[in-house]
């Protein structure tokens, strides 16, 4: 997987995720994982599985294909 596009994908999480005025520790809580794996993906370090990004949009509030829109 490209570190660009992990890159990207991590800006958009935290983008929404702050929009939301959520912290890591908050997004962590409602999604059942640990806050520094939350860190991981904004920073582009850590490769999610398709099943943990749905959780996570589910708790954003935010379509699956908002965190893969890069344009915006």
């Amino acid at each position: 997987m490209s570190t660009r596009f992990l890159a990207k994908l991590g800006l958009n999480l935290k983008k929404y995720r702050l929009e939301k005025g959520l912290t890591q520790e908050n997004l962590a809580e409602k999604v059942g994982i640990h806050p520094t794996y939350v860190g991981k993906l904004e920073g582009g370090k850590n490769n999610p599985s398709t099943k943990m990004l749905y959780k996570i949009t589910r708790a954003l509030g935010i379509k699956l294909s908002d965190l893969f829109d890069f344009d915006k």
